[in-house]
């Protein structure tokens, strides 16, 4: 067997062997890098990242986000325990850090690790904003994103090394690396985010609902969005994320599925958008 056939025979059974079935997607999914060696290393990120930015401790603000924040967790854990996955959050170390920063933008990393930026809250409006945000940030921990993308560089990295094994001509393969590079990067790369994102909106509607916070308000937060970004987004084909109109079209749509799911958890009135 060529070195050409044994990295692809090699992926196919890193593939066959790594996948597992993620609960909020029911989709067998990339886990090359398995949470026990991730997660480690998130949590100690993320502390670093604390240790050099400035964290606000002690407001209202900072308040809400701890208290949307475990609202949210709860609903995830309500929502598992309820579909036979007890003890799958055990790992899991929930953080929720508001940093004052004038981006735009709150992250998960993987294990619980969240932050908002300062930045964005003007955009949330209020408690139901920040839910928006928060559920959809917790639901990339959820479903292993963070986890999904890393396999997914690994075997971006290892298609590259085969095509660099596999063709000899110099010339050649400098056009197989580029031809790859942005091959892989549209074709592939993006594209898997852009679904990434796509299930977070869903799964994170989902657990807005579940803790008490009406979904409806999802795609109104979108609207914002979109207004704050003046309209300047790359084509959706090269971006991470879906178009703005494209999202909140399908926030639109989720809207009632997500009240319909947190009815089976006895939630059919929701908080006050204050």
């Amino acid at each position: 067997m060529n070195y050409k056939h044994s990295i692809v025979a090699f992926a196919a059974i890193l593939m066959f062997l790594s996948c597992t079935v993620n609960p909020f997607t029911g989709k067998k999914t990339m886990a090359l890098v398995s949470n026990s060696e991730l997660f480690p290393t998130a949590f100690a990120q993320y502390d670093q990242f604390l240790s050099e930015n400035n964290v606000v401790t002690g407001t209202s603000d900072a308040e809400m986000i701890n208290r949307v924040g475990q609202r949210i967790s709860v609903a995830a854990e309500r929502w598992l325990n309820a579909n036979g996955y007890e003890g799958y959050l055990n790992d899991y170390r929930w953080d929720y850090n508001l940093v004052n920063d004038e981006t735009v933008n709150a992250w998960c990393m993987p294990g619980g690790k969240i932050v908002f930026y300062t930045g964005i809250l003007p955009i949330a409006q209020n408690e139901t904003g920040v839910a928006a945000i928060m559920g959809h940030e917790v639901a990339h921990a959820l479903a292993n994103h963070g986890q999904q993308r890393m396999s997914a560089g690994l075997l971006q990295q290892l298609g590259a090394v085969a095509g660099n094994v596999a063709i000899q001509d110099e010339q050649s393969r400098q056009i197989f690396n580029q031809a790859y590079g942005i091959g892989s990067t549209v074709g592939v790369m993006l594209p898997f985010s852009r679904s990434h994102e796509t299930e977070s909106d869903k799964i994170g509607l989902y657990l807005m609902a579940i803790a008490g916070y009406n979904p409806d308000e999802a795609a109104e937060l979108w609207k914002r969005m979109k207004a704050n970004s003046g309209g300047e987004a790359p084509p959706e084909f090269l971006s991470t994320h879906p178009s703005n109109d494209a999202r909140i079209a399908n926030l639109q749509a989720l809207a009632p599925q997500a009240k319909a799911e947190a009815a089976k958890f006895g939630i059919t009135s929701f908080r006050p958008i204050n």
